[in-house]
């Protein structure tokens, strides 16, 4: 009678023991689930930190852009309003 005891105490143990395992298992699981998560909201709070900085960069980028091609229509225009005669020209 007491080693039929004796095991059903000790498979209680085990089977107590084996829930606990697979408990601190399903823990270490959503830790690592929530850490990854974390992982990708910094990348896209670090993301959207970004884009107004961008955006100042293209603007200030255009700024020079448009000033090169002011520049490069006032010189083309100035180069197709050379008038030459023919007395000009020598062979």
């Amino acid at each position: 009678m007491k080693s039929k005891r004796f095991s059903l105490w000790m498979l209680l143990c085990v089977v107590f023991a084996l829930t606990g395992c697979g408990y601190n298992t399903m823990q270490q699981a959503e830790e690592r689930v929530f850490k990854s998560w974390g992982d990708v909201e910094a990348t896209l709070q670090r993301r959207a930190d970004l884009i107004p900085n961008l955006v100042e960069t293209v603007k200030g980028y255009a700024s020079h852009e448009r000033e090169t091609l002011e520049a490069v229509i006032n010189a083309r225009a100035k180069a197709t309003s050379v008038k030459l005669s023919a007395d000009d020209l020598s062979d």
